[in-house]
Order: structure tokens, then C-alpha cells, then sequence
């Protein structure tokens, strides 16, 4: 091949070459456009959890509040949770209406109470936390930022858990009834 038939074939490769990376989609030219990006992981995680109140389930208020789940704000600076919400599977409903300062915790306690930095009361009447159950926190948005699971849902990790989906409203929690086999426990704690 002559000098001058490489140059044009040079020339025409690199020519093609520079159409076909103008013509890819924006997340073909291995760049992120901000139209992919993963969700950033929240510093607001569920922490512990006493789904079965010690001692006797007698719907006493004292009993009510023995159950609860803890949200840990991970990280240096405060998280707004208004409008952040803690969904059960029955797709009970809390909303929170609080600022949780960084490296701290918050107890969402089931029965009726005066709040304060590290608790605060749904003010409900009945049980919500059964032996079988998922505890769904999402975003004032309405993304999941955690989950925690325990009973016949502790056999699969963290990626398996079921998601009941966004609740529907947020007035308030749907009575369904209780668990009848409550087996006692509480879940979370180191991770």
C-alpha cells in the first residue's frame, strides 16, 4: 500500500472513530451525566429493634412502649426527618416531625408519650411490631433509606428483604390486629 493510501485509511479510521463516540448515548461514553447516578447511602439507619415487649402483652401503655425502634443519624451533621416516615409491613404509618442531630439516636416508642430528643411516642393504643415483621424507613420523598426484617424474612440478607412499597397515605396507622404468635425479641443491634 502507497504512503498516501495509509494516510487516507488513517484518517478515515480515525474519522469513524470519532463519529461513533459522538453518536453514543451519554452513559455509553463511560461518563455519568447525573442521570444514573446510584442513591447515595444515608447516614440515617435503623439500629435496634424490640418488636415483642418484655414481660406480659397486656396492651397497658407501659407494655405499648416497651416496644420500639431505634434510628441512628451515622453521621457528623444533623438530618431533617420531617416527613421521613417508619412503615411496618401492615403498612402501619409514623411520621417524624424531628431534626436528629449527627451520631445520635432516636426510640420510636408504640404507645402514647411526651416526646423528647431521644424519644418520641406514636401514640397508638394497640401493638404494631409483630413476631414476623419488616420495619420500612423512607424518606420524606417516599425512597427507602433502610429496612430491617426479622422472623421468617431473617433467613435472607440485607438485599432480600421484602419491600412493601410506599404507603399509600400518611394519615395515620391501619389497625390490622396483632400477630398471634409473638415470639419475643429483639433484632439489630451491631452491624
Amino acid at each position: 500500500m502507497s504512503r498516501s493510501a495509509r494516510r487516507i485509511t488513517a484518517t478515515v479510521l480515525a474519522s469513524g472513530a470519532l463519529l461513533a463516540a459522538a453518536a453514543l448515548p451519554a452513559t455509553a461514553d463511560g461518563r455519568d451525566h447525573g442521570q444514573n447516578r446510584p442513591a447515595q447511602r444515608s447516614a440515617v439507619v435503623l439500629g435496634e429493634i424490640q418488636y415483642d415487649s418484655p414481660g406480659r402483652d397486656n396492651g397497658s401503655n407501659r407494655s405499648l412502649n416497651a416496644e420500639w425502634v431505634t434510628v441512628t443519624n451515622t453521621g457528623r451533621r444533623a438530618v431533617d426527618l420531617r416527613g421521613w416516615t417508619l412503615t411496618d409491613e401492615s403498612r402501619r404509618t409514623y411520621e417524624f416531625d424531628l431534626r436528629l442531630p449527627g451520631r445520635s439516636s432516636v426510640r420510636v416508642h408504640t404507645g402514647v408519650g411526651r416526646d423528647t430528643r431521644h424519644d418520641v411516642y406514636q401514640d397508638r393504643r394497640h401493638y404494631v411490631w409483630d413476631s414476623r415483621d419488616t420495619a420500612t424507613l423512607r424518606d420524606s420523598r417516599g425512597y427507602k433509606v433502610d429496612s430491617e426484617s426479622w422472623g421468617r424474612h431473617r433467613d435472607g440478607g440485607r438485599d432480600g428483604w421484602r419491600d412493601g412499597g410506599r404507603d399509600g397515605g400518611r394519615d395515620g396507622w391501619r389497625d390490622n390486629g396483632r400477630d398471634g404468635g409473638r415470639d419475643g425479641g429483639q433484632r439489630g443491634g451491631n452491624r
